[in-house]
């Protein structure tokens, strides 16, 4: 893109993603799915651009301390539709955004929900895609044919402007792909700009960090 400026929100390490900071101004709200205790990134975005966090987990119930921001916790998982399974408590993107107020509302979306946020975007209208301003997804797994409907689904609303490999999923037979879990930085076709004079992203982008530093890296060769 032409027109991003990143800037790594979150941990150090594990925990920490890109975004376009400068393209974040319209953002009203934002939502970190699957947190597991900790919301590091959560915590950065509420003090950078003095949003309310909707933090969402069901399997651990552990509530993040920030000081100075607005953190909402929710004992909850981001699934297809609302359900209670195995004593936990399942709902849509699009349900967990309109029970908060948020329908219509520009948002930043982050989710790290291991494998689940394939049928969770299968079930999400591209009529609330089209409200996240900026979406942050680790994805997992790479040989299920809906993970490319997945991400054509995707790619008719964003761009897609950073790519990371989780080095803890480092795996010989993904190749192509260095791991079998990867970060993505997507970024709305109505903000982003590509930039026809460069049309590759610096890779690997220099904001990349390890996400375990004792073992070793495997970015992509492209």
């Amino acid at each position: 893109l032409s027109n991003c400026t990143m800037t790594r929100f979150g941990a150090p390490e594990e925990g920490g993603y890109v975004l376009c900071e400068n393209l974040a101004s319209q953002a009203q709200a934002a939502y970190s799915n699957g947190i597991d205790g900790r919301d590091e990134w959560g915590c950065d975005i509420a003090l950078a651009f003095h949003l309310p966090i909707q933090q969402y987990d069901c399997f651990n119930a552990k509530r993040p301390v920030c000081d100075g921001a607005e953190l909402h916790f929710h004992d909850e998982c981001v699934g297809v539709a609302p359900a209670r399974i195995e004593s936990r408590d399942f709902d849509s993107l699009t349900n967990q955004i309109a029970k908060n107020g948020d329908t219509g509302k520009h948002l930043l979306v982050k989710m790290d929900v291991e494998s689940a946020e394939w049928d969770a975007f299968t079930a999400t209208p591209d009529s609330t895609l089209e409200m996240i301003d900026q979406l942050v997804v680790e994805f997992h797994e790479l040989d299920d044919p809906r993970y490319v409907d997945v991400f054509e689904k995707l790619k008719k609303t964003f761009y897609i402007a950073n790519v990371h490999f989780n080095n803890w999923a480092c795996m010989w037979w993904s190749r192509p792909f260095p791991g079998l879990a990867y970060e993505i930085l997507m970024v709305n076709k109505r903000l982003g700009v590509l930039d026809p004079a460069n049309p590759w992203a610096v890779y690997p982008n220099p904001l990349d960090k390890p996400n375990y530093p004792s073992l070793r890296d495997c970015q992509s060769a492209w």
